[in-house]
């Protein structure tokens, strides 16, 4: 049997970061099984600083290995186990440690690990080139993803847990254990400045890099370089394994800091207000590459809410799609609740407009949000995108499992396809196609990759 692509790159995949469902996608050493945690299923700090040490030992003579790390504490999480116990303490720390994984899996080309250190207290690290500035980047954007609502811990429960981190690039010859304790004695400084969420072990919280208006500047250069990148992830049907599509990827690799991912990316744009500018660059690159797949191979692409603000959004992906020749009933746009908090009307107009070109709108990470039902009778809506969040614990959970059908009986009396998106093991794959989900995707299939090397992959698992 040939193997698929993303086993091809498993030796540069982490060896060891959780080893506990939903995560456990790894094989891991028996050498680190008595490290673990129970909880979370996370390597404790003995076996991060036996794994870093490795790290440098596998370095090229002479050289210094690239090693990147941040310890994160969540603030208040005492509150949580006073609110609603300790159970659901523990239920929300498996679930933070759950985000920082897939956040590392999804970030990450080289070696990483992430380990639970002590209570709420996570360590990230990775063994790869990366600029100061983007090493910050990475951590505002897992601070958002860490405080995402965990909406499962009581009734009406709806908690944010906001982390505090410190950072450190590594310096020649030092040793993981000294890193570790200039991390916790940063970690510890920052208590007594409750206002900054961030700071660097050498005490300079502010960044020698590029200004903000030169980023920008960058950026506007970057979409005639042909720097930013589409990647695609494929999607699978449930009833036989077929690759069905690809939801398109977007990465930025700047010259001198490295690559960015779609979260700083879009930050910026948004700081120079060229967020339709770049969206338009994407999908055109999106839309040009699919035009060459196979007639029966479909594209994903994700709509952001200045596209949707913007009252040529309709017009221009048109133009688009007629300019690349792409047949629009093989697109599908992925829109998430967060982008249609304002003006829903106006959102729905406008996508109704591509729907009538024969374009399928899909709710992206349905079940992450609020899950406004409003939604479902006013977008024309043709499929509905589970939150990762919706199947890690099907396996295990009935209760978890009752709320996937009943999304699913929503979703048939509406006619409404359902994706499960961050499937990570047969299993997972297996109930959700028991239970009639159409399509998936995840880890478990293929990683993001680029669209010559999809078009030549294996069309079936």
């Amino acid at each position: 049997m040939e193997r698929r692509p993303d086993l091809q790159r498993a030796s540069q995949e982490p060896r060891f970061a959780a080893i506990s469902p939903p995560w456990a996608a790894l094989m891991l050493e028996k050498t680190i099984l008595d490290g673990r945690d129970t909880l979370t299923g996370l390597i404790d700090g003995d076996c991060a600083i036996e794994e870093i040490a490795r790290w440098q030992a596998n370095a090229m003579p002479g050289q210094t290995p690239p090693i990147h790390a941040m310890l994160l504490t969540l603030k208040r999480f005492s509150a949580v186990n006073l609110a609603y116990g300790p159970a659901a303490g523990d239920a929300a720390l498996a679930t933070i440690a759950g985000r920082i994984v897939q956040f590392a899996r999804d970030e990450f080309d080289r070696e990483w690990l992430v380990a639970r250190i002590r209570g709420g207290t996570f360590l990230l690290a990775a063994n790869e080139a990366c600029s100061r500035e983007r090493w910050q980047w990475i951590a505002e954007e897992l601070a958002l993803e860490i405080a995402r609502p965990i909406n499962d811990l009581g009734s009406n429960s709806n908690v944010r847990l906001w982390p505090r981190l410190a950072l450190l690039r590594a310096l020649k010859e030092e040793s993981p254990a000294r890193m570790m304790s200039r991390l916790g004695e940063a970690l510890e400084s920052g208590r007594h400045n409750p206002g900054e969420r961030f700071c660097w072990v050498d005490g300079d919280i502010s960044l020698p890099g590029r200004p903000a208006q030169q980023l920008e500047a960058d950026l506007i250069s970057a979409l005639d370089r042909d720097e930013i990148k589409v990647l695609y992830q494929p999607q699978y049907s449930c009833e036989d394994g077929r690759v069905v599509g690809a939801e398109a990827l977007t990465r930025w690799q700047h010259p001198e800091l490295g690559r960015i991912g779609a979260g700083p990316l879009f930050a910026i744009a948004e700081r120079a207000d060229h967020v339709g500018q770049l969206s338009r660059s994407i999908a055109r690159q999106a839309l040009r590459e699919a035009a060459t797949w196979p007639p029966h191979l479909r594209l994903s692409l994700n709509i952001t809410s200045a596209d949707l603000a913007s009252r040529d959004f309709a017009d221009a992906m048109a133009e688009v799609l007629f300019e690349t020749g792409f047949a629009p009933e093989r697109l599908t746009l992925e829109i998430t609740e967060q982008a249609l908090l304002a003006q829903l009307d106006r959102a729905a107009d406008r996508l109704g407009r591509l729907a009538d070109l024969g374009v399928q709108i899909a709710l992206d990470d349905f079940g992450a949000g609020f899950c406004n039902f409003r939604y479902l009778k006013i977008l024309p809506l043709d499929a509905l995108k589970l939150d990762r969040s919706m199947i890690e614990g099907v396996i295990d959970d009935k209760r978890d499992l009752a709320v996937l059908r009943a999304i699913l009986a929503m979703a048939k009396a509406l006619e409404l396809k359902v994706i499960a998106e961050g499937i990570e093991t047969p299993a997972q794959r297996d109930i959700v196609a028991r239970e009639g989900c159409e399509f998936w995707q995840g880890f478990l299939g293929a990683h993001a990759m680029q669209g010559a090397e999809f078009v030549a992959s294996p069309m079936q698992v």
